[in-house]
């Protein structure tokens, strides 16, 4: 299980990565990963290309990222998920909240 972050020069770019399952074990890493980034008004974006699960916890982790990124006004892209990862996020109306 891992979280990578990069950040643009200038911090208007955002990019975290989750490998391994996406679980309650990664709360501290997760939150640490944007904690001290520009949030809103940044492009967000976290690609779920390596994630092999997630679970309810990592669902309420994206949302206190898309808090911290302004809420409702946040610009977050969650990409390259797989379909089993998609399809969670699809159950739970994520697309609703995220650019998925």
């Amino acid at each position: 299980m891992t979280v990578n972050t990069t950040v643009s020069d200038g911090g208007n770019k955002v990019h975290i990565s989750v490998g391994g399952k996406f679980d309650f074990q990664l709360y501290d890493e997760f939150r640490a990963a944007y904690a001290n980034t520009r949030g809103e008004g940044a492009q967000h974006i976290v690609d779920l290309s390596a994630t092999e699960y997630l679970d309810s916890s990592a669902l309420g982790m994206l949302l206190l990222l898309r808090e911290h990124a302004g809420g409702e006004s946040s610009n977050i892209r969650i990409s390259k998920e797989s379909p089993e990862v998609k399809k969670i996020l699809d159950v739970a109306n994520f697309e609703k909240l995220f650019n998925i």
